[in-house]
């Protein structure tokens, strides 16, 4: 096949095989593209464009189009419009990462596809270091595994797309994205960005003292004092700390 569809859905599971039965490995989100090797039954075989992770995903939420992804969503949520006034709000909204194509500018919206978007939920796609902008929208999301939303997130989900948010590539699980950040420092030298690693988890520093995370215990993403996530982390699992990396 070698084809690239693009995700028309809000958001769209990555399963490991393809039955909606199998695990969710990943998600990706409306805009987003996935580069298809096979067809199996009403699945694509191939592999999120971003980041390049292998899963299955159903066909019927993908479409081919050529059409380059301008901007994104940058409101936690967006409402899609009939019109572009706020009387013709319909109930479907696109979520936070999406990208989208500026077709058409009318007042204070634009049109995406056949639906109109307020212009005030959308921004450029530029390269940004400030990856920490947007993390409050993540706040108390649910601990999803293999999630990639505001929907329902995992741990790692969360550090890519915030990195995403930045148009910065990361890999999609923490044990690769250990590796991949290769400046290591010192928990004493701990900043706002650092990102911290333990066996199947990570968290990033937002402050000297205080992280966030999307953590299992919990079920949801929040933001935790800096050693206490450690000793609690170390109580419960009997894990430790195992790097700070510095994107």
């Amino acid at each position: 096949m070698n084809k690239i569809f693009t995700c028309n859905q809000p958001v769209i599971n990555i399963y490991r095989k393809p039955d909606i039965k199998s695990e969710v490995i990943s998600q990706i989100l409306y805009g987003e593209k996935f580069y298809a090797k096979n067809k199996i039954k009403n699945f694509l075989q191939g592999y999120s464009v971003h980041d390049r992770y292998q899963g299955y995903a159903k066909f019927n939420f993908f479409t081919i189009s050529n059409k380059k992804k301008t901007h994104k969503i940058k409101s936690k949520e967006a409402f899609l419009y009939f019109k572009p006034n706020t009387k013709s709000k319909t109930s479907k909204k696109l979520l936070f990462n999406s990208k989208i194509t500026l077709t058409q500018q009318q007042g204070k919206f634009i049109k995406e596809d056949k639906y109109w978007i307020q212009k005030k939920d959308i921004e450029q796609i530029k390269n940004s270091f400030n990856f920490l902008k947007n993390y409050k929208h993540f706040l108390h999301t649910k601990y999803l595994w293999g999630g990639n939303s505001v929907k329902g997130i995992d741990c790692s989900g969360l550090v890519q797309e915030l990195m995403k948010s930045a148009n910065l590539r990361c890999p999609r699980d923490s044990k690769d994205q250990q590796k991949f950040f290769k400046k290591k420092v010192s928990i004493h030298n701990i900043q706002k960005g650092d990102l911290l690693f333990w066996k199947g988890h990570v968290a990033i520093a937002i402050s000297k003292t205080k992280l966030i995370h999307a953590f299992g215990p919990k079920k949801k993403v929040l933001i935790m004092p800096i050693l206490k996530t450690i000793n609690t982390i170390k109580e419960n699992s009997d894990l430790k700390l195992l790097s700070i990396k510095r994107p």
